[in-house]
């Protein structure tokens, strides 16, 4: 048998010895909360986006982020990018996925769903990043309390521009994840304050899922379900009869609230603790 000569060189390996592309890690969010559109009674999931001041895509859209600073881990650089753009804590927070196709742009999903756009040239291509995406929720109480800046808005998430790279399909892909965490999960509270109603509750369930719910199949999921505590009060200055006001069991609640779920618990008792 004759093995390989391992000092010969391919057209593959010259290949590969030649091409010194970098390569960067970088961090994005996706913050999402509660707004109504003008006009409508309902509320539906929103997330804020920054214009970009430089190339590529200088003037588009794109989700809050930036390079991974070496000080910091990923966690700390998720909150990091949502309190610049939203000014606010997170409600909170949990790693999506990571996006690090070579050719990240709009046109580069089509190729992949078999499309026949070209791939860009090799000098107009930029360097290649690695994109480590979390998703953030912002509760209902805060969001008026977000920044406001010249260079980040808000859209309804049913309702986005084509944004730069690929960041249209992280919204989609984190939308999906949403849906599907919140039929098993109690990540809807967090998009709520420390007591709702059950029909506070019940709207942010109908926003993620884009659907209306029964309200009595959902009393009953909800009761069957023991995540939530009545907390023996009612709405004040209400006409007719004032729902009751709930409150989560933070004693299960917090398993379910990824990275940031021990420091929200030690933060929460710390806070309920003081004198």
């Amino acid at each position: 048998m004759t093995l390989p000569d391992s000092t010969s060189h391919t057209a593959h390996d010259e290949h590969l010895e030649a091409d010194h592309t970098s390569v960067s890690l970088a961090v994005s969010t996706v913050i999402l909360a509660l707004r109504r559109k003008e006009g409508q009674q309902h509320h539906s999931l929103w997330l804020p986006l920054v214009r970009r001041l430089r190339e590529p895509y200088k003037g588009q859209w794109a989700l809050p982020g930036g390079p991974l600073l070496p000080a910091l881990s990923l966690e700390e650089a998720a909150g990091s990018t949502l309190k610049r753009a939203t000014g606010l804590v997170p409600g909170y927070l949990e790693q999506l996925y990571a996006f690090g196709d070579v050719h990240r742009t709009p046109d580069y999903k089509v190729m992949r769903e078999g499309g026949s756009l070209p791939i860009p040239a090799e000098e107009d291509t930029h360097e290649r990043v690695v994109s480590v995406i979390y998703w953030a929720s912002i509760p209902q109480t805060e969001v008026n309390r977000t920044r406001v800046h010249a260079n980040i808005k808000w859209f309804p998430i049913d309702e986005l521009p084509v944004l730069a790279f690929d960041h249209n399909e992280i919204i989609e892909y984190a939308r999906y994840r949403l849906q599907n965490k919140v039929e098993y999960s109690r990540i809807a509270h967090s998009f709520l304050g420390e007591e709702f109603t059950l029909a506070q509750l019940r709207e942010v369930y109908e926003a993620i899922l884009d659907r209306p719910l029964d309200p009595a199949n959902f009393r009953r999921q909800i009761a069957a379900s023991k995540s939530i505590i009545d907390t023996g009060k009612r709405v004040e200055g209400t006409r007719h009869r004032p729902p009751r006001l709930y409150r989560y069991d933070h004693s299960r609640a917090f398993a379910d609230q990824g990275p940031l779920g021990m420091y929200r618990e030690a933060a929460y008792h710390a806070q309920n603790h003081e004198v």
